[in-house]
């Protein structure tokens, strides 16, 4: 993969994306609804403060590269901006409907577990579980055309690895080669919390039962 972005591109791009899916009716997006959509205090990490002069030219940049096109729309004076990054006919970038809301996500967000990746994605595309989650980002980790996702080392007293994007370049403290499916303690920890629950429900009814008898014999 020769992309390489910087974190502001890649905010320009993600917004771009997120109100294509979003919002339709409000997009391609004006240079004042993409410097709001920039600077957006919800869903953003970090939260930034750029002004529409510094988003005009980080537009112009991604003009250059091909990854945004200008157009007025209908006689409109006002220019509007809308992505060509992937899923176009000017490119040759192509994600499933769970790949783009994740990579989106990770572009608006920084590094998530799948946890998190499902919760927030979910107002871009339906996700029925974390392992459709994995499943995706295993996808996006073995693409011929990638990898375009990493797994990051698990943090200490966190259960579940974040998953950062590929898009800027190497991200320092990545596994590499690692699988991206983490297989390590964090299941086995899940796997213990299940197997001791259902310990606990069976003693509950098991408690259930012998009150239950013992009522039967008065």
């Amino acid at each position: 993969m020769n992309i390489e972005l910087t974190l502001n591109e890649t905010r320009i791009i993600a917004c771009l994306i997120e109100k294509e899916i979003t919002t339709p009716e409000q997009y391609p997006l004006s240079l004042n609804a993409l410097t709001n959509a920039c600077n957006q205090k919800s869903n953003r990490d970090p939260v930034l403060d750029l002004d529409d002069a510094q988003v005009q030219q980080l537009v112009d940049g991604l003009i250059k590269k091909f990854y945004v096109s200008e157009h007025g729309g209908y006689g409109s004076r006002v220019a509007k901006f809308q992505h060509r990054f992937c899923n176009t006919n000017y490119g040759t970038l192509k994600f499933s409907p769970q790949e783009l809301a994740i990579v989106c996500e990770l572009f608006l967000r920084g590094p998530q577990t799948p946890g998190e990746l499902r919760s927030r994605a979910s107002r871009l595309c339906r996700f029925a579980d974390v392992g459709e989650v994995e499943a995706a980002l295993e996808q996006l980790a073995r693409r011929e055309d990638g990898p375009y996702v990493v797994r990051l080392p698990r943090e200490p007293g966190k259960r579940e690895s974040r998953y950062a994007h590929l898009f800027s370049g190497e991200v320092r403290g990545a596994e590499p080669g690692a699988a991206l499916v983490d297989t390590g303690p964090a299941h086995g920890d899940r796997l213990e919390q299940i197997e001791q629950r259902l310990a606990e429900l069976e003693a509950e009814v098991a408690a259930l039962k012998l009150g239950s008898a013992g009522t039967d014999g008065v």
